[in-house]
């Protein structure tokens, strides 16, 4: 497969259709019960943590898209005691679309993005991601890269390039992968392993997991590896093994 000419720099979202009912009835409950804005996490600037959030949002990605919705809140309730966190939403889809958001503060932000976002068929532009962790990085610190997806499309070698460019950053990426496509999960290893990340395999009957797994990497992101160590005291295993390959 040919490499696409270099594309032109992320535009932040814009409007889209509105979420699904499964989704707007989750978001009603959470947004119900949380609490007065600004009281849980610290003013914009001031988040110790920035963690970029990339997925795939190519046609069948939407199943995970709405279950990572759901979980989005636990990022920030895990870290709002070691600073809090600054969350990216970056995406992918459709005809060489890619896009990106402002820092985020709170999960109400968060989540308003992603549940406007509609998944649609496209090639995937995992190495637009890498490319574009690499520039957010290269002008201010960025803990930790988040990746969610099923395939990969592209060249291994381009994308290994641009993880050699963030381990130089010390970005680490964790490689949130869905289903069994062995190309795919051999490339997204090497970029783990690359990085000094992890990765981690999914299915539709994981969410738990990767709540749990995406609230660890938050704590990374935000307190580091102590924090992390001290949240492996009570988690599970797949945290652990989260941990383990990051050595």
């Amino acid at each position: 497969m040919k490499r696409a000419p270099q594309p032109p720099a992320p535009r932040t979202e814009g409007a889209a259709p509105s979420p699904s009912g499964a989704v707007a009835e989750f978001l009603h409950e959470a947004l119900a019960s949380r609490k007065p804005a600004g009281t849980a996490l610290p003013s914009v600037g001031t988040a110790k943590g920035r963690l970029l959030f990339a997925l795939d949002a190519t046609a069948s990605r939407q199943p995970t898209w709405d279950r990572a919705c759901q979980i989005q809140d636990e990022m920030f309730k895990a870290t709002a005691a070691l600073g809090g966190l600054q969350v990216q939403l970056s995406y992918f889809r459709g005809s060489n679309e890619f896009r990106a958001s402002p820092w985020l503060m709170n999960a109400h932000d968060l989540i308003d993005r992603m549940t406007a976002v509609r998944c649609q068929r496209g090639m995937t532009q995992i190495e637009r991601v890498l490319a574009h962790a690499v520039g957010e990085a290269r002008q201010q610190r960025v803990n930790a890269l988040v990746y969610v997806g099923d395939a990969m499309e592209e060249l291994p070698d381009a994308l290994l390039e641009r993880a050699g460019q963030l381990a130089l950053l010390n970005v680490p990426v964790f490689v949130f992968h869905e289903g069994g496509d062995p190309d795919a999960a051999t490339t997204f290893r090497r970029i783990a392993r690359l990085t000094r990340g992890a990765y981690l395999s999914f299915d539709s009957h994981s969410s738990q997991m990767l709540r749990d797994l995406l609230a660890a990497v938050a704590i990374f992101a935000a307190g580091g590896p102590a924090a992390l160590k001290d949240y492996s005291r009570s988690a599970g295993r797949d945290v652990q093994r989260l941990i383990e390959q990051m050595r």
